[in-house]
């Protein structure tokens, strides 16, 4: 198996795990967005669940066959009506839809890898690269998702409070307007 493909269902793997744990967080904390503008971590996990159903397995199945394939646009097309819910229950509808797409990534072989279609935007792309897409952009909603739970704690965190200016957006949007 390439080393790419054991990478990524490596990462993959782990997803729906995460987002149980992160399930399990008090509702208040899931629905709060980090800052004005950016995705709660609720907001990030449907937006999973989204591209989970009608994005990747798809474009896999696409440069398989060779066929083009649009863009996805998440303010157009998230939040689509086959799933909505709490936490839970968006976790729940994402376990069959990953466990399918782990099985057609089962599927590919090293010869695979350099297969392309075309996508609507960014023109020729490969399958090796939209496996390391996918690998990033799933594990980014993560970081994405934790990134808002943290934010009610760190300023109440005192002294403590500097240890987390890489991640304290109340910080950096007052060092911005400053």
């Amino acid at each position: 198996m390439s080393d790419v493909i054991a990478l990524v269902r490596s990462m993959l793997e782990t997803s729906v795990g995460r987002w149980e744990a992160i399930a399990r967080v008090h509702p208040s904390l899931l629905a709060r967005p980090p800052a004005d503008g950016e995705w709660s971590a609720i907001q990030a996990l449907q937006h999973v669940v989204d591209t989970e159903h009608g994005v990747f397995r798809a474009r896999m199945l696409a440069i398989l066959d060779g066929r083009p394939f649009e863009a996805f646009d998440p303010d157009a097309q998230g939040g689509v009506d086959h799933v909505a819910g709490s936490p839970p229950e968006l976790v729940r509808a994402l376990a069959p839809l990953r466990a399918a797409s782990l099985e057609t990534l089962a599927g590919l072989r090293e010869a695979d890898l350099s297969r392309t279609a075309i996508h609507q935007e960014l023109g020729e792309v490969t399958m090796a690269e939209l496996l390391n897409e996918w690998a990033a952009h799933d594990t980014m909603h993560i970081v994405q998702a934790e990134r808002a739970l943290i934010q009610p704690f760190i300023p109440a965190s005192g002294p403590w409070r500097s240890y987390f200016r890489d991640h304290d957006v109340e910080a950096g949007e007052a060092h911005r307007r400053a």
